[in-house]
């Protein structure tokens, strides 16, 4: 069996140039816009800040991302002015506290039928405790029976 070697290149480290084939440059556009979007997004989140990014494909159709929103922030730019308040964030922690209450909700049941079944499981100990403990009555000091009890 001959070794046909390597068949990629591998991870290496390559020449930013734009690239000359039109199609191979749109066709890269389009898969690497969503990534771009994503890192625009994270870096959003970390930073705390507000982003307006515009691009433009190889055709010249531009591509936005803002965060909150493009009109708060392009409403910001514009007219110099205090950021329209976004209501998402608020949506967002409103149904994360719902939540957080329905999940708060469920454990105290959980845990109110623990403390049920412990009391429950404490009570049945008990009665079998006294049941084994009636069927020995071998074990009962003499003293302790009454009449009837000897004659048995």
């Amino acid at each position: 069996m001959a070794n046909t070697g390597k068949k990629t290149r591998g991870k290496q480290k390559i020449e930013i140039k734009m690239i000359e084939n039109e199609d191979d440059r749109l066709i890269t556009f389009s898969k690497h816009r969503l990534g771009i979007y994503k890192k625009i997004g994270e870096l959003s989140t970390l930073c705390g800040n507000e982003i307006f990014f515009i691009i433009f494909s190889p055709g010249g159709k531009p591509f936005t991302f803002g965060h909150p929103s493009i009109e708060s922030i392009a409403n910001h730019i514009l007219n110099g002015s205090i950021p329209v308040i976004d209501d998402t964030h608020s949506l967002i922690e409103a149904h994360r506290i719902v939540k957080i209450n329905k999940l708060i909700q469920l454990c105290n049941d959980v845990q109110r039928q623990m403390d049920a079944s412990n009391e429950t499981q404490k009570v049945l100990a008990q009665q079998i405790k006294i049941q084994i403990d009636s069927n020995r009555w071998w074990e009962t000091p003499l003293d302790q029976l009454n009449p009837r009890e000897l004659d048995e």
